[in-house]
Parts: C-alpha cells; sequence; structure tokens
C-alpha cells in the first residue's frame, strides 16, 4: 500500500498531461481533469494493474458557486453567547445566484459545477478522488461512466437531478429523487428559497387559494461551538474551583 505522497507522484507522472491540478489532504489523494479525458483517465485507472481501482463508492455533484464564504465571520464572534439568526442575506449559503444574492455571476467560469468520484483499489488498499468541472455553468455537461462502472448508474442520476449535471451518454438521464415534472435542481446555490405563492384554504370561497408569500427572507445561523482560548480558560476555571472545593 503506496502513501499517499507516493501514489500522487505516481499519478502524476503517469498521467502528466492529463492531470490539470493534484493534492494531499488529510491522508487522501485528489486529482482533477478535464472532461475530453475523463473517460480515458478512468479505464486506465480500473484497469492497470499498477492501479486496480475497481471500485467507484461514489459520484457527488458539487455547485462551488461562493465556495469558501459564509454569512458570517465566526473568528470576530463576541466572546459571550453564539448568533441564532441573521437578517440581512449574506452570500454563504444563498449563494451569489441565488435569488437574495449580491453579487449575480453573469460571465462563465467553467469552475462553478463539478463531478467528484471516489475511487477504491481493494488490491493495493489505494483511495483516490477524482474531480470534473463543467466548461459551462449554464449546461454542464461531463461525460458518463456507466460504462466504466455500472455503480455509476444511479448516482449520476442524483447529481443531474440535484445539480442539473448533464452525463452525456447515460442510458437512463432522469430524475431520481424529485418528481419527474419538477422544476430546477434544489441543491444548485442558484436555487430559490421560498417559492412565490403560498396556499391557504379559504372558508368564505370553500376552496383553497394562493397569494403571495408572506414569509420575510431571514438565513438562520447554525450554533459554532469553538474550541480556543476562550474554552480552555473556562474549563481551567471550573477544574480550579473543583479543586478548591
Amino acid at each position: 500500500m503506496a502513501e499517499p505522497d507516493i501514489l500522487c507522484e505516481q499519478l502524476c507522472e503517469q498521467f502528466a498531461s492529463q492531470i490539470l491540478a493534484s493534492k494531499v489532504e488529510y491522508g487522501e489523494v485528489t486529482i482533477e481533469v478535464a472532461p475530453e479525458s475523463l473517460v480515458a483517465i478512468m479505464r486506465e485507472l480500473r484497469d492497470a494493474p499498477q492501479w486496480h481501482f475497481e471500485q467507484l463508492i461514489d459520484v457527488a455533484g458539487v455547485d462551488y458557486a461562493t465556495y469558501g464564504q459564509d454569512e458570517w465571520t465566526t473568528e470576530q464572534a463576541s466572546s459571550t453567547g453564539f448568533s441564532r439568526g441573521v437578517t440581512d442575506p449574506g452570500v454563504g449559503r444563498l449563494g451569489r445566484t441565488g435569488i437574495y444574492g449580491l453579487q449575480p455571476i453573469t460571465e462563465n467560469t467553467g469552475r462553478r459545477l463539478a463531478a467528484v468520484y471516489h475511487l477504491l483499489s481493494l488490491k493495493h488498499g489505494h483511495r483516490l478522488r477524482v474531480r470534473c468541472f463543467a466548461t459551462d455553468d449554464d449546461f454542464p455537461v461531463i461525460p458518463s461512466l456507466v460504462g466504466v462502472w455500472g455503480s455509476a448508474n444511479w448516482p449520476e442520476r442524483e447529481a443531474f437531478d440535484l445539480y442539473g449535471i448533464i452525463f452525456e451518454g447515460h442510458p437512463d438521464l432522469r430524475r431520481i429523487l424529485t418528481d419527474y415534472g419538477f422544476v430546477g435542481h434544489p441543491f444548485r446555490k442558484d436555487f430559490p428559497m421560498i417559492g412565490d405563492v403560498e396556499p391557504y384554504f379559504d372558508e368564505d370561497k370553500g376552496r383553497v387559494v394562493y397569494v403571495p408569500v408572506q414569509i420575510e427572507p431571514r438565513v438562520l445561523t447554525p450554533r459554532v461551538i469553538r474550541d480556543d482560548n476562550r474554552q480552555q480558560q473556562s474549563r481551567g476555571s471550573a477544574q480550579e474551583g473543583q479543586g478548591n472545593g
């Protein structure tokens, strides 16, 4: 079993002209490849004796719009209490492309939507993450890997359903979690947080009617537990108190 750093070096040497980026983080290797190279590299990773990644564990869609941003900066929070909500819309969870986004993305980046593949070599004990970005943000297309691993079938359908990624060559690319008539893709960061109308039963009319939504947009921020000097001092004080008692 090769160490992650050695595996990463071997991969970069073998696929030097096809790997766009590589890194070792948290003990795992990640490589990035272009859509036009994806199928050929994956076949090689599956079939070549030195790799033998015979198992595709998962395919995950990812929307990298506003990646790394947040509604608020935790380092500047007060030393007492925690924020329970943010009234102003932020770019972290709602996203720049959301209906409350502050800076709409108008240019194609080619770095927004990606499919991430998790591979396992049972023979060598290797794990590998392969990331492939779609070059078009509005109409993301990535080659299907169903012909390489049959297990890619349903995960690709899920990524299509939730992120709108088109897997070219998929034998049956239909929605798998939402209804077939569903409009939009729920995990995209430009998916509306609320609808335009809300229904209720009108007693006078004796039927369900639709009216404009009365919900006021408000982003809820989860409680953040910080392991820093404040907690260490609190624990130290508590221990001293116990000792004095």
